[in-house]
């Protein structure tokens, strides 16, 4: 309902503004559609909004959560200062699309830069560590919530455990 209203207000010439923009492209998330975020991209690009880093960040999470890295990463490139909502996002497209790899390499730059994770970011970081194996160090980055970060960890973090521990048929821990 949402992208319509959106294409709604295309065809009746009323411009958006950074708020509809983001929610347009929260609904293409949502249904991973790709060709209709690219097409509201393009609407962005010729409003002038793409600058806006809330519009940026959700652009960017858009394209994680599709699978177009090479275009989050482009976009995340872009960014003067990446926050924790950026890093989250490319975190969390990289461990979802089979690259865990490369998700604990930016946690760990991220680390570098100084940016603060959240508890988003640790659901992503769990998730790269469950998809290539590393249970152990899943285990730490589990413990360094709390200990490190003040984070207390929700269903969604345990929910992650399960999965990595249950991936490596350790069930019983």
């Amino acid at each position: 309902e949402a992208l319509n209203l959106f294409w709604q207000m295309q065809w009746e010439s009323v411009k958006p503004n950074e708020v509809t923009f983001v929610s347009a492209l929260k609904a293409c998330s949502g249904i991973v559609s790709l060709e209709w975020g690219k097409q509201i991209h393009a609407h962005i690009l010729k409003s002038g909004f793409e600058s806006n880093i809330f519009v940026k960040n959700t652009l960017i999470d858009l394209y994680a959560k599709c699978g177009s890295l090479k275009h989050a990463w482009q976009l995340f490139g872009t960014m003067h200062n990446q926050g924790v909502v950026s890093w989250t996002a490319m975190i969390s497209g990289y461990a979802q699309h089979g690259h865990g790899e490369e998700a604990l390499k930016l946690y760990q730059q991220m680390q570098q830069e100084c940016v603060k994770p959240n508890d988003i970011t640790f659901i992503g970081v769990l998730s790269a560590c469950s998809h290539v194996g590393l249970v152990d160090e899943g285990c730490q980055y589990f413990d360094s919530m709390h200990q490190d970060h003040g984070i207390t960890p929700a269903v969604e973090h345990y929910t992650c455990v399960v999965d990595l521990l249950g991936r490596a048929r350790r069930l019983d821990e």
